[in-house]
């Protein structure tokens, strides 16, 4: 499995981590997989998603390209935004809760 590579903004040629890629892979199977599951077309999602079937096929294939809004647009139509964002939240785990009480001021916490 080869690493990509992307330009970034200031024109250098960056290497895609292979953990990244291996994410963006995983990532694009399951919401294929979701997708499939609710017996739903990628047209039918690109176009509930309000974004272009090539698009939802990059995220599918896990290429990277699809912008942050494109791909939670996606999860939101398969109803599965919240559970990724809610896995995401360092609160919901012992030790960013631990740290919370560590580094945040007591007015922060909630």
């Amino acid at each position: 499995m080869a690493a990509m590579r992307v330009v970034n903004s200031s024109d250098r040629e960056a290497v895609t981590p292979l953990a990244v890629t291996r994410a963006l892979r995983l990532m694009g199977t399951h919401v294929s997989n979701w997708r499939k599951l609710q017996r739903l077309t990628a047209a039918q999602v690109a176009e509930r998603a309000g974004i272009s079937r090539d698009t939802l096929r990059a995220i599918e294939q896990g290429k990277g390209t699809a912008n942050t809004e494109n791909l939670f647009r996606v999860l939101r139509i398969l109803g599965i935004l919240d559970g990724v964002v809610a896995a995401a939240d360092p609160y919901q785990t012992d030790v960013g809760r631990l740290r919370a009480d560590e580094i945040l001021p007591r007015r922060v916490r909630s």
